[in-house]
């Protein structure tokens, strides 16, 4: 197996972030390899059927992805990392890790899972989605609940 140059840590900014991210240090510490950070914020759809909810405006949109900047930022700052290697994406996870993964060359990517019981298990999981559609290698880290 080649060394590891290039590593996307995908975060979703709760306390279990840090679980993921001590993992991608430590394996960039060990392969000297690139790390970068990644969140991806789910993208509101509110159908038009369903009018008795208010739409989303474009504000809401705009301050949750300033929070999501905000959130990732102190990530990235405590692990100095570059603000060429931080992103934030809007939309699936999958697709936004994927993208990343397949445009920046990375050759693994790391994020949790909390696995899989009952309909999970049937309708799978953001980290089985990235696994099975991933560029690269994919290093899932179980989040004990």
């Amino acid at each position: 197996m080649s060394a590891y140059k290039h590593i996307l840590a995908a975060v979703d900014l709760s306390k279990d972030s840090q679980t993921v991210l001590q993992r991608a240090v430590d394996l960039a510490q060990r392969y000297s390899a690139q790390l970068s950070l990644v969140h991806v914020v789910a993208q509101i759809i509110v159908e038009p059927a369903y009018d008795f909810m208010p739409p989303i405006s474009l504000d809401t949109e705009k301050e949750i992805m300033e929070n999501a900047r905000k959130g990732l930022e102190t990530l990235a700052n405590a692990l100095d990392i570059p603000v060429s290697n931080r992103w934030v994406e809007i939309g699936s996870a999958k697709q936004g890790v994927i993208h990343l993964a397949k445009e920046h060359a990375i050759d693994l990517i790391v994020v949790g899972s909390h696995g899989t019981h009952g309909l999970g298990l049937l309708l799978g999981s953001t980290a089985n989605a990235i696994l099975h559609g991933a560029p690269c290698d994919v290093l899932t880290v179980r989040i004990k609940a």
